[in-house]
């Protein structure tokens, strides 16, 4: 699982391209250029699609902080024999135990985190946006809203780690197999071939229409 994040974090960094977190944050530069072109007192779709991811990492955050919560207890408690039984396998010492559930721990914590700047980044972008009579440039919503989607991104791998660790509690061979369906499933998942789309501002009929040109008239002109 490690091997194959370092190896999709250098495709990101040089070949983005051919990965999805590249090819939605293409598609993310470009809706953020839309957007900033439309009056403000017209923004409010878009807004709501920025709340509603807000909304999703805010439900994300209070999960993995209630697991955390509960494997903290757990740890805690000295009534976990439950990792001592026959259908374990592996070590079962008092100290590999505690290195299983720290470790799920440490993952649910770095989701929880994650989601918090996720949410952080996404309201300074809706902040942004929703600016009234400014000429902000549109990296910088750019930037905010890609950050947020990367700290999205880093939550759910968190996640994914921690369903897989989840299994070591019953042995190093469930989290193997674990492990490398895993990977077998974000490679397929993470794999982009679509060519990446250059936008290009397209001509309305009804603006057309507002400045008394016939659209009708001027796309038989352009033929």
């Amino acid at each position: 699982m490690f091997g194959y994040h370092l190896f999709l974090l250098y495709r990101c960094l040089k070949l983005p391209e051919t990965t999805v977190i590249g090819y939605e944050n293409h598609y993310r530069k470009a809706w953020i250029e839309r957007i900033l072109q439309v009056e403000v007192k017209e923004r409010s779709p878009y807004l709501t699609m920025i709340s509603s991811t807000i909304s999703a990492a805010t439900f994300f955050a209070s999960t993995s902080l209630a697991l955390s919560s509960v494997i903290g207890a757990w740890v805690g408690s000295t009534s976990n024999n439950i990792l001592e039984g026959s259908l374990i396998y592996g070590s079962k010492s008092p100290s590999i135990i505690s290195v299983k559930y720290i470790s799920i721990l440490f993952f649910f914590l770095v989701a929880y985190a994650s989601f918090l700047q996720c949410i952080r980044s996404l309201v300074h972008a809706n902040f942004l946006i929703s600016m009234p009579n400014s000429d902000i440039p549109a990296k910088y919503v750019q930037k905010a809203v890609i950050q947020g989607s990367a700290f999205w991104s880093a939550g759910l791998r968190a996640i994914y780690f921690a369903a897989t660790l989840l299994l070591w509690i019953f042995g190093p061979i469930p989290m193997f197999v674990s492990s490398v369906t895993m990977v077998v499933i974000l490679h397929m998942l993470d794999t982009n071939s679509t060519p990446l789309h250059h936008f290009r501002p397209t001509k309305s009929p009804n603006l057309l229409s507002k400045i008394g040109v016939d659209p009708i008239n001027c796309n038989q002109q352009g033929h």
